[in-house]
């Protein structure tokens, strides 16, 4: 019912958490006396690690080290494939993802903790490979400001993705760094649908403010390109030309693409949110969901997870490329400088 649709955000539920024997329900949703199990407020938890740099291994990603400075995410992207990891600490994949965020204060000091270790050798971070930086509680702590301090102070590169205008703030430390060959942004472009932006990633930056991110990033000479990212087949698929055709007019370097996945709990979410904003076309969009992974809306296959397979992500694809071969013919990213690493930092920077 419409009335029981929670607006602003992404999920609609708490879904269940596999590494927990006991959980919080609603067995009777009018019972006024019983835990509030889908608080709107959003609370923070603080966690401090003795790490903040983490190794990846995946095949399937261009990065080989991703630091996140907060875990779950206000911008409640309903396909976010980051949801599962917030049962790691307890919570549900569902509205405590985008209602509980941890945040890691020591970050930046941890960062730097890393860069004096004799061990570290300069390599490409990525910020966040998790969930986004920019989301709205950087604006109030500034910790990823933080963090890109510290990355110039050690001229250490670094890459980042975001759909939150919040990263122009940050355009000062991100010029420092591209003048030096050690930054690249990606912005995140679903849709170019308001209606649809609204309902799929509830609390992210506008349309016009994404493609203005681009353009402002690209005025200032600074390293970005657009993620049409996740391509939902049946919902956002024939955008593909229309995202990447505006994305270039704004200045983006290069696109990239990747194609929705619906592992663990975000299926459940995921088919919740689809059934109730979209039942007219549910079978379709789930099916071709279902399709492009071989049968399961839900993929962890190296190399595939991530891309799909069989004939209609093939027709995706093909319709990429012949997109970027129009728009970024003889354009892509500069390659990272990481000969300008110094141990001792620059100290005269600041």
């Amino acid at each position: 019912m419409e009335g029981d649709y929670i607006k602003g955000r992404g999920a609609q539920f708490n879904a269940r958490n596999k590494f927990l024997i006991h959980e919080y329900v609603h067995e009777h949703p009018e019972g006024i006396d019983e835990i509030d199990t889908l608080n709107k407020s959003t609370k923070i938890y603080y966690e401090y690690p003795k790490k903040i740099i983490n190794k990846v291994d995946s095949p399937d990603l261009y990065f080989g080290f991703s630091m996140n400075p907060y875990q779950g995410c206000e911008h409640g992207c309903i396909y976010c494939y980051a949801r599962n990891s917030h049962e790691y600490w307890g919570f549900s994949a569902g509205m405590d993802f985008e209602s509980k965020i941890i945040v890691k204060p020591e970050a930046p000091r941890l960062l730097e903790k890393e860069f004096l270790k004799k061990s570290w050798k300069p390599a490409p971070i990525m910020l966040s490979g998790n969930t986004d930086c920019y989301q709205p509680i950087e604006r109030k702590l500034k910790i990823t400001r933080q963090l890109l301090k510290v990355l110039i102070k050690y001229q250490n590169p670094v890459g980042m993705i975001t759909k939150n205008s919040l990263i122009l703030r940050d355009l000062d430390f991100l010029k420092a760094l591209s003048e030096s060959n050690l930054v690249k942004v990606s912005v995140s472009i679903t849709t170019l649908n308001e209606k649809l932006r609204l309902k799929l990633e509830p609390r992210t930056a506008n349309i016009y403010k994404r493609l203005k991110i681009i353009e402002k990033l690209s005025a200032a000479k600074i390293p970005v390109g657009v993620m049409v990212a996740p391509i939902i087949p049946g919902l956002n698929n024939h955008e593909i030309p229309h995202i990447m055709k505006k994305a270039a007019e704004a200045g983006a370097f290069d696109a990239g693409m990747t194609i929705v996945r619906l592992n663990g709990s975000i299926q459940y979410l995921f088919k919740d949110w689809l059934e109730k904003n979209f039942p007219d076309r549910f079978n379709k969009v789930w099916n071709q969901i279902a399709e492009v992974h071989g049968g399961q809306v839900n993929d962890s296959r190296w190399g595939r997870r991530m891309t799909g397979s069989g004939p209609m992500a093939e027709s995706i694809w093909k319709l990429f490329r012949s997109c970027h071969k129009k728009h970024y013919h003889n354009k892509g990213m500069p390659p990272f400088d990481l000969t300008r690493f110094r141990k001792s930092g620059i100290m005269n920077l600041f």
